[in-house]
């Protein structure tokens, strides 16, 4: 029997009771790393991320005079120092409220005209047949590696020559500029994988491609539609190198503001924190509110 055992374990076979061979250390670390224990790390890792933003949200709803005697963590244990005297005081502001209009003022038509050519310039490039379409489509996929900085100087002396610096229009332009190329390259990617044969039934029904575009390929596109819209809007929001350079004290946004307000001031917090709150909030909440169409849309657009 003795014989017969080791000639069954030697052909690779395990006796009955025998111990249980382990799991491939990958296997393991996989499993360690979906537990529980994790979890809870990343939470607590979240909520310590969390915390700059929560101080300057109690920051932003306390006085100046108790800003200047201990931290924000006191309210904790005395809420009657929350207040809402701050905005107020920012309300008040014209600098800043006119800034925070500058930003918007910037912000929806960058994102708006980027999205609406960027999505004619993908369907031309994904489904449309002209001389050169592959080269030119090379060509845009090549400025998405061009730094900001690099254009700065020459784009600053274009606009002095048409006369468009230090106004909202020369901002705008520049945002749309640069955001095109990730726009392009996304939706044409996203539009590459609509059926061929859906666009040539619409085409064999009398639709044209203007028709076609808005009609049937628009629609399917929604996801990778809103992926550009959010990333757009949160880059163009919290820039502050583009605005410094290409807007003066009258076409300045809300990060310009914030910053010149520490420069000539410093201790004006009662401006600075309730103001740097809202700057931060907005494209959060916009980001948390399409965040599902945001990951779609840009793995969708990531496959080809």
């Amino acid at each position: 029997m003795s014989a017969d055992a080791g000639s069954v374990t030697k052909a690779g076979v395990r006796p009955a009771g025998s111990v249980r061979a382990e799991r491939p250390l990958g296997s393991r670390l996989a499993g360690w790393v979906s537990g529980g224990a994790v979890r809870v790390f990343l939470i607590v890792v979240g909520l310590f991320w969390l915390v700059p933003t929560i101080g300057l949200l109690m920051a932003s709803l306390r006085s100046p005079e108790d800003m200047a005697v201990d931290g924000w963590w006191t309210v904790f244990t005395e809420p009657s120092e929350l207040t809402f005297g701050a905005y107020r005081t920012l309300l008040e502001n014209d600098d800043i409220t006119a800034s925070l209009l500058n930003t918007v003022y910037i912000t929806v038509p960058a994102t708006v005209l980027v999205v609406v050519i960027g999505a004619l310039a993908g369907y031309a490039f994904a489904w449309m047949d002209f001389p050169g379409r592959d080269w030119w489509f090379l060509a845009v996929v090549g400025l998405l590696v061009v730094p900001v900085q690099v254009a700065l100087i020459p784009i600053a002396e274009l606009f002095g020559t048409l006369g468009i610096f230090g106004s909202l229009t020369g901002v705008v332009v520049f945002h749309v500029g640069f955001g095109l190329p990730f726009a392009v390259f996304l939706l044409r990617n996203f539009f590459a994988e609509i059926p061929k044969e859906l666009l040539e039934a619409a085409r064999l029904d009398g639709a044209g491609e203007l028709r076609l575009f808005v009609r049937v390929v628009m629609p399917l596109a929604g996801p990778a539609v809103a992926a550009l819209g959010i990333f757009q809007f949160l880059w163009v929001w919290n820039d502050m190198l583009v605005a410094l350079i290409f807007t003066d004290s009258g076409s300045q946004p809300i990060t310009v503001a914030l910053q010149t307000q520490v420069r000539q001031f410093g201790n004006n917090i009662d401006v600075l924190a309730p103001g740097a709150f809202i700057s931060m909030v907005v494209p959060l909440v916009v980001f948390f509110a399409f965040q599902r169409q945001f990951v779609s849309g840009v793995m969708a657009g990531a496959v080809k």
